[in-house]
Order: structure tokens, then C-alpha cells, then sequence
């Protein structure tokens, strides 16, 4: 019936409205409507009354209206006029009943507690059948509309004679109740006619006058012997509270006269309508961080039940983050906590609606609220470190491990990409050594590692999700490089000379198990791959030395005999302990010296020298020693004294140097405490322990531990 502008919000009529056909006979027409407001989301009720104007003529139920009259009546008898039928109410329902001019009867009107008009017709003058049998009138209905309308029926009026009594009912106004869910044909009052008459004039029967009998003919029934007025039809009490009914009872005269009354009847309301749930709302999903307050539906709760029948209540469960506020005339659906869609996704709301009548009836409707992600959880990794074991000599390229971190957000907010912090291994970007997959934190290896030279480094993983803004984590990742067995152990002492072996002495008094000089080897590998083996593997006389397998100790096998050869040739094989096993040789020239100082006069001078020397020369420097002896003990002596000052430090890798200086094979030297030298090779970390037991006198420069190179060096001479 009504539409609003959307522009300037004005309400305007879309069609005619006809007020008698919504509302009917009702005193107030109210049509009500709702305005809906979208932001703020909101809901405000009006209603429209519809005021009636006089559009409709008053009309009579039939265009003639027949009397018969006996001409026995007196002056001053009543006969009751059909009344006319008009839709409009108030002012423009029927005011007024005139009638055309006649000296026999004239027209009386009447107005109920209803408001409605009652036209009886009076008879003024005495009917005389013979001089006139009938007469022919005009009955108008005026109402009070502006303009006024009238409606018009035709009297025909026939003179009859005697049945001079009228049946009367035994009250004007016949009140009742029934309740609106009384079953068909319930007893609703008993009406009671009388008349004075006797024989067939005093036989009555009842009925509903015709404009009644339109209004009720569905609703009730009147038995026309007996009147009863029973049920005849279902009740509403929300279409009609009440009805006013017009009967009339009818004797059998000749001619027939007729009584008539009026019936109110009021229908009881029952607890027959369940409450109605409407909701009004924009949409159905909520942002995760919605704050507590926030509105989500607007929900109307009607019922068409009266009194206590339509007074409802409205719940929603407790276990969730929402609750109903109460307005004018309606309910807001709000949240009241804060939201963790990681949690729970979505919400299953149970909205239930009672009223306060007796049985109470109920309703419910089911609504469902998703709740959408925002981007409140920064991406997590697994763990917070992780360790990568990387062999060295690794392929270039390959893959070496994946980190995977997860994001419990949705869509966007949960796409996680990889990359590296700011690191740096050995001063040069981490980037240079490992790159990883933005997508899937796949981490790959750019070069081959070498263990020797980088054995762990550390670097730092920051997973990043797609979100607005951004969040990430980071995790450590510690790059750890696994020995290879990739180094061959190096031989330190004795050392071959241009290709030539090495050149150790022992003199021919040496006894079994004489030391005669000690295989040092390193390698530069570490765990089982640096664990070092020593092995004899050719000797030009297998029975006369022996090689320690684990300490590198060549001593004597057995006693020095005299048909022993002066130069015995060794091979010694040192193997480290990795898969496969690596290994390097040395070839160990042993001399048997008649004498201890030729010995050591000719092993220092065959470390002083880097060339092969050969035995005539050998002998020259014998001979150059003996005629130097003496020069000679005063400086083994002096170094003696020297040893023996710094024989509290010889644990102490800082001291300006080592030195061991043996004495001759028959008792000073054995008179000394074991000691053992300490040589560390440069730059590998590993120890090297020295028997005392050694033959041969060794130094280390101040300056060693920066060189790759040890050299040996009689004890006393010069470290320039």
C-alpha cells in the first residue's frame, strides 16, 4: 500500500487503500510497517491508521421490505424496519431513517449502546382493510458523511386481519461469552420467545435477521424451534473479539407477526497462537575482532495472542559470546566476549521464544554466524632451533633439510613465505652459502663445504605470512659440517729429504726394545678419520725392528749383532681410521753407529742439511768431530744446563723453546724422570706425545705454532 523514497525518505500511497477491506467493521484501521536503517543497523516501527471517509451509500439487505399488518392493531403498534447495511463507521455509518409521507404511519428511530440506528415503523392511524389493503412506502437510510449518502428500500405493507399479539423475547439484549476454541456445536445461550396468542398465532419460530445471517452464518447457528445459538464454524478472537447479532422470532399468525432482540456475544481469547520470530540483518559473518557490543541482528518477537497470551520472552543460550538487549519493541542480537576464530569458526545460535499463557507455547529458529579471519597469529615454526648435519664435499645445489612453519589464519593471512635474516658466515652474507625456498622452506646448499675449514655456522629463518598488515617468526638454524675422510694423514718426522728417506741411527750396543727413533704423523681430519695407525709394511730385515702401532715407535726388535748389515731400510705405512681408509709411507734409512757421538754428530748433521749426505761424507764429519770433541762436550753441557732450567715448563706451550737432550745409553740418561715433549702440529689441533726415551735431540722454534712445517734441530743450535 506504501512505498518510501530511498532518496529523501518521504512515504507515499503506491495504491488505493480501501479501508472496509482491510479492516472491515473495525473502530481503528492501523497498518503497521517497520523502517529499516542500514548504518547504523536499526529498526524503528510506526503504524499507519487509515480514517474512514464516506465512500459507501447505505444499502438495504432487500430492495422491498414486505409487511403484513392486521387492521386489529391500535394505534401506536411498533413494527421493527430491516436496517440498512453500511461499511463505514463513526460519522459515515447510517445517522438517520426517513420515510415518505403517509397519514397511517409514521417513522421512529432508536439508538443502541453500539451506535446503531433502529427504525420502527409507527402506526398513527387505524388500519381499515376495506377501505385500503395495502399501502406502498419508501424507507431511506441517510448517513452522517459529508457528503451525505442515502440508501433506499421499497415498503409494501399488506392489511390482514386479527393475530392482533406480537411475540416478544424475554429480554432486549441477550450477552454471552464463548471461548474461541469451543468445538463445533457448542452451546452458547438459549434465547426465549412469547406469545399471547393462542393456537397456531402462538406458535413461534426464531431466526437470524438477514444482516445478521451474512456476519454469522459461519461462526453460528440458531435452532428455530428451540433457540439455541450454538458454535457453528472455527473462532479467532485475533480476527473478531466480539459479535453483535440481530434475531427475531415470528409467530404462525395470520398474518405473522414478528418479536425481535439483539445478541452481543464476546469471544475469550486463547493461548492458541505461538510467539513469531523475525530477524533483520545484513549479513551473517562477523569480523574476528569484533568488539563485545557489537550488533549482529536486529530480532522481532510477535504474538497474535491477547493479555498474558501475547506478552513473550526471548532467550539465547549462555554458553556462547552472545546475549540479547532488550528495546521498545524489539531485541538486539550483540556480542559479548571477543572472538579466536582459530578456535571456533563458526556459531550455531538457538533463538527461543515463549509466552506467559497457560499451556505456555513456544517457538525457536536456528541461525548460524561465521566469523572471519583477520590476520592475528604470526606464522610458527616447530621447533625453535633446529640443527643441519651436512657432510663436507657436499654436492653443490642440493637440497639439506626443510623448515616448515604454520599459520593457523586462513586464505592469505596463512600463506607463509621463507627467508633468511641478515647472517653472516666468515664475514660474507649467509646468502652466499645456502638459499631457501620462499614457498616451501626448503633449504639448499650453494657450495661444497669443507669441514677443515668451516666446521658449524649459524643462521636465521624468518617465516612471513601474507596478512595486512604482515606478522612472522623466526627460527635458528645451526649448520653443523660432518668430517669427511678426505685427508691423508701427513707425515711429520723424520721427513724425507728431496725424495730421499729419512735418516735415523742407532748405535751397536742397543738392546731390545731400544728406541730408536718415533713416526709423527697428523691429520687434518677429526673423530675416527684422525685416528692414526702405524705399520710396517717392507723392512731388509723384518726380525731386527719393530713399529708401535698405535704410538709410531720404531725400537728394537731384538739385540744388534755383528753380522747385522750398517744400513737397514724401513717402510712405514701410517693409515687413519676413516671409510675408506686413507694412508702415506716413509722410508726410514737405520744406521748401526759404532758410537754414540758419531751418531748424534751425524744425525744433526743430516737434519742441518737438507740434501742426502753420503757415507764418505759421513766420515769427514766424523773425523772433523773427534778433533773437536772437546769443543763439543763444553757445548752439550752448556744446552744440558739450559734443559734442565726449563724442565719445570716443558708442559707450557708458550715457553720460548722445547728441548731434550739425551745423554749417552749407559745411565745419566736413565737416571732422569720420564718426560714427555709435547709437539703440536700447526693449525690442527692434535698432540703429539715424545717418549724420552728418543734418540735424538729435537727443538721447537718460538715461532712453530705459525708454521706448517716442524723442524728437528740438534739441542743448542741456533733458531735464526
Amino acid at each position: 500500500y506504501m512505498k518510501v523514497s530511498l532518496e529523501n525518505g518521504i512515504m507515499s500511497i503506491r495504491e488505493r487503500i480501501d479501508r472496509e477491506r482491510i479492516c472491515g467493521e473495525a473502530d481503528v484501521c492501523m497498518i503497521p510497517f517497520e523502517i529499516i536503517l542500514e548504518e547504523p543497523l536499526e529498526v524503528y516501527r510506526g503504524k499507519i491508521e487509515i480514517r474512514d471517509v464516506n465512500d459507501n451509500a447505505p444499502t438495504f439487505p432487500q430492495s422491498s421490505i414486505v409487511l403484513q399488518i392486521s387492521e386489529a392493531n391500535a394505534p401506536g403498534v411498533r413494527f421493527r424496519l430491516e436496517s440498512a447495511d453500511d461499511p463505514d463507521i463513526g460519522t459515515n455509518t447510517v445517522a438517520a431513517y426517513t420515510i415518505s409521507s403517509n397519514e397511517h404511519f409514521s417513522l421512529r428511530t432508536q439508538k443502541t449502546l453500539d451506535g446503531i440506528v433502529i427504525a420502527e415503523l409507527l402506526l398513527e392511524k387505524s388500519l381499515d382493510r376495506e377501505l385500503q389493503s395495502s399501502f406502498q412506502l419508501f424507507l431511506t437510510a441517510t448517513d452522517g458523511g459529508i457528503p451525505r449518502r442515502t440508501g433506499t428500500a421499497e415498503i409494501l405493507i399488506t392489511v390482514l386481519d386479527i393475530n392482533d399479539n406480537p411475540p416478544v423475547f424475554d429480554r432486549d439484549i441477550y450477552r454471552g461469552s464463548i471461548s474461541e476454541n469451543a468445538p463445533h456445536g457448542t452451546l452458547v445461550m438459549k434465547l426465549k420467545g412469547n406469545d399471547l396468542d393462542e393456537g397456531q398465532n402462538a406458535k413461534i419460530i426464531y431466526s437470524f435477521s438477514h444482516v445478521a445471517l451474512r456476519k454469522v452464518r459461519n461462526f453460528f447457528s440458531l435452532d428455530p424451534e428451540t433457540g439455541d445459538i450454538r458454535v457453528g464454524g472455527q473462532l479467532d478472537f485475533e480476527e473478531a473479539n466480539s459479535y453483535s447479532l440481530d434475531v427475531e422470532v415470528v409467530d404462525h399468525g395470520s398474518p405473522a407477526m414478528t418479536g425481535h432482540s439483539k445478541v452481543l456475544i464476546k469471544v475469550i481469547d486463547v493461548n492458541d497462537n505461538a510467539p513469531e520470530i523475525k530477524m533483520t540483518s545484513a549479513s551473517n559473518i562477523i569480523p574476528e575482532n569484533a568488539p563485545p557490543g557489537t550488533l549482529v541482528k536486529l530480532i522481532s518477537v510477535l504474538d497474535r495472542d491477547s493479555g498474558d497470551n501475547g506478552h513473550v520472552r526471548c532467550t539465547v543460550p549462555r554458553n556462547i559470546p552472545f546475549e540479547l538487549q532488550t528495546a521498545s519493541d524489539h531485541y538486539k542480537l550483540i556480542t559479548s566476549e571477543m572472538f579466536d576464530r582459530e578456535a571456533i569458526s563458526e556459531y550455531k545460535i538457538i533463538i527461543s521464544a515463549w509466552d506467559l499463557g497457560s499451556p505456555s507455547l513456544s517457538a525457536n529458529i536456528t541461525m548460524r554466524i561465521t566469523i572471519s579471519d583477520i590476520n592475528d597469529n604470526a606464522p610458527r615454526f616447530a621447533e625453535s632451533s633446529y640443527n643441519i648435519y651436512v657432510m663436507e664435499n657436499n654436492a653443490p645445489g642440493a637440497s639439506i633439510f626443510t623448515v616448515t612453519a604454520t599459520d593457523p589464519d586462513l586464505d592469505q593471512n596463512s600463506r607463509v613465505s621463507y627467508a633468511f635474516l641478515e647472517n653472516h658466515v666468515i664475514n660474507s652474507p649467509a646468502s652466499t652459502y645456502l638459499t631457501i625456498n620462499t614457498m616451501n622452506g626448503t633449504i639448499y646448499a650453494l657450495r661444497s663445504f669443507d669441514y677443515e675449514n668451516l666446521k658449524n655456522f649459524q643462521i636465521h629463518v624468518q617465516a612471513r605470512d601474507a596478512g595486512v598488515p604482515p606478522l612472522s617468526s623466526s627460527a635458528k638454524v645451526n649448520v653443523i659440517i660432518l668430517d669427511q675422510n678426505d685427508n691423508a694423514p701427513v707425515i711429520v718426522s723424520p721427513s724425507e729429504h728431496s725424495g730421499s728417506a729419512a735418516v735415523a741411527s742407532v748405535p751397536t750396543s742397543a738392546g731390545e726394545g731400544y728406541l730408536v727413533t718415533k713416526i709423527m704423523a697428523t691429520d687434518a681430519d677429526s673423530g675416527q678419520n684422525a685416528r692414526l695407525m702405524y705399520q710396517m709394511v717392507k723392512s731388509t730385515d723384518p726380525s731386527l725392528y719393530k713399529v708401535g702401532q698405535i704410538s709410531g715407535e720404531i725400537r728394537t726388535a731384538r739385540n744388534i749383532l755383528q753380522s747385522d748389515t750398517a744400513v737397514k731400510s724401513l717402510i712405514i705405512l701410517v693409515k687413519d681410521n676413516g671409510q675408506p681408509s686413507l694412508s702415506s709411507t716413509v722410508t726410514v734409512n737405520i744406521k748401526v753407529l759404532e758410537n754414540s757421538t758419531e751418531g748424534i754428530v751425524e744425525r744433526s748433521n743430516l737434519l742441518m742439511d737438507p740434501e742426502y749426505v753420503s757415507d764418505p761424507n759421513v766420515y769427514l764429519i766424523v773425523i772433523f768431530s773427534c778433533t773437536s770433541v772437546v769443543f763439543l762436550l763444553i757445548i752439550v753441557l752448556l744446552i744440558g744446563i739450559k734443559c734442565k732450567q726449563d724442565r719445570n715448563n716443558i708442559q707450557a706451550y708458550n715457553s720460548r723453546s722445547y728441548c731434550y737432550n739425551p745423554g749417552d745409553s749407559h745411565g745419566a740418561f736413565n737416571r732422569r724422570l720420564a718426560m714427555e715433549e709435547t709437539l703440536r702440529n700447526p693449525g690442527t689441533g692434535r698432540v703429539v706425545r715424545v717418549s724420552d726415551l728418543n734418540q735424538y735431540s729435537a727443538c721447537l722454534s718460538p715461532e712453530s705454532a705459525k708454521s706448517d712445517f716442524l723442524f728437528l734441530k740438534p739441542c743448542g743450535a741456533s733458531t735464526s
